[in-house]
């Protein structure tokens, strides 16, 4: 694996390395270290410590992770930060330090969010300004009349 890659303006299938910088490129996977993209979109990124500034990716993983006015499917990573970015799954086994962003589901220890929406919050402690569609309480209610309709429509389909 090499040790420092930089790329600008390019489209590459796999790039590996210890420090990838990428800047205005697009890529199919990216694995290494520390890893920074600039406004680059990738299907998948693997690595130590990800910097996304204005870029957008299906899948992050990480130990930390930074979004920047950037776009994610799924983030799956120790620590994480997301700043006027959007992610509708982020899964953070630590901490999450949200502002100004839009989020699906989000999972954490601690979460930290200002001026951020949440269609689902689940985690230990939650401060700051969130907006959430869901609490514990209608996620279960929720899922109660899914689960109820679904089994109705299971029942009528049985005698039909």
């Amino acid at each position: 694996m090499d040790k420092t890659i930089d790329l600008s303006k390019s489209d590459a299938n796999v790039i590996e390395g210890e420090f990838i910088n990428i800047k205005q490129s697009t890529i199919r996977a990216v694995e290494g270290g520390h890893i920074e993209l600039q406004q680059v979109g990738a299907l998948t990124i693997d690595g130590e410590r990800l910097d996304v500034t204005q870029g957008a990716a299906l899948a992050l993983t990480g130990k930390e992770l930074n979004l920047n006015q950037s776009a994610a499917f799924i983030s799956i990573s120790d620590n994480s930060s997301l700043n006027a970015s959007f992610c509708p799954i982020a899964i953070t086994k630590e901490n999450t330090m949200v502002d100004k962003s839009a989020v699906g589901l989000m999972i954490a220890r601690d979460i930290k969010a200002e001026n951020t929406s949440s269609l689902m919050m689940i985690a230990r402690n939650v401060e700051g300004n969130v907006t959430t569609l869901l609490d514990w309480r209608s996620a279960l209610a929720f899922g109660a009349v899914f689960g109820g309709v679904l089994g109705l429509f299971k029942l009528l389909r049985n005698k039909g």
